[in-house]
């Protein structure tokens, strides 16, 4: 009972904090590039209050499934660079997904079998066979939506913090070149800029990511079997 009660107080204070700080509309290119210089400002006056509402807000959006996640991993790498941008996301992130794993097994667990019950089944399967190396693969080559390996997740026997550190790892990669892509995309004034050799390398790096991944598991898998 406590734990489904604590449960609840963080997603209550994810939608707070939704409701309350994140007016709509904010979460586009266009809003982010015309509000870019005021945000630089508020976060340079108070940078652990802008630091700590940006993470609310993000484990909220992930917590909740909300569209926008990747718009705003774009928005950590344009105000706050590269290290600092990609540190808070990957926890961020990672700490909404966990949420999201939480509710699905203690709070929803009913809807999501009505909802996702047949997809269930392979995941099952590929937990049964291959452990964490198989949340691994989903959050490297995602065969499923994010959000909704985090609802059938929580279906499955896997530990809370084997969900935790395995979706970090398997994140971190795209999350890189997400907020990567981010420092560029802020030093974006006029569209020539857009032809920048360094954003070009950020999209480029987004579309091979995919195959990267790909081969990163097929070089995984034996290693595992043999372990």
């Amino acid at each position: 009972m406590a734990k489904k009660v604590i449960i609840l107080a963080f997603i209550v204070l994810g939608l707070f904090a939704i409701l309350h700080f994140g007016p709509e509309g904010q979460l586009s290119l266009e809003n982010l590039k015309a509000q870019q210089a005021g945000m630089n400002a508020a976060y340079q006056a108070n940078p652990l209050y802008a630091l700590s509402l940006f993470f609310l807000f993000y484990v909220g959006v992930t917590a909740f499934s909300l569209p926008g996640a990747a718009i705003m991993t774009i928005a950590a790498g344009a105000l706050f660079g590269l290290v600092t941008g990609t540190i808070l996301v990957s926890f961020a992130s990672t700490i909404g997904a966990t949420l999201a794993f939480l509710g699905s097994r203690h709070l929803f667990r009913d809807w999501v079998e009505r909802k996702f019950g047949a997809r269930l089944q392979p995941v099952n399967d590929g937990i049964a066979r291959d452990g964490p190396f198989y949340l691994l693969t989903l959050r490297l080559v995602p065969v499923f939506p994010f959000f909704l390996i985090n609802l059938l997740m929580g279906l499955t026997p896997i530990r809370t913090w084997t969900f935790f550190w395995v979706s970090q790892a398997g994140m971190i990669l795209g999350t890189i070149v997400y907020v990567n892509a981010g420092t560029q995309l802020a030093k974006i004034s006029t569209l020539a800029d857009i032809a920048s050799p360094a954003l070009l390398g950020s999209f480029v790096a987004l579309g091979l990511l995919p195959w990267a991944a790909k081969w990163l598991v097929a070089r995984l898998r034996p290693t595992q079997a043999s372990g």
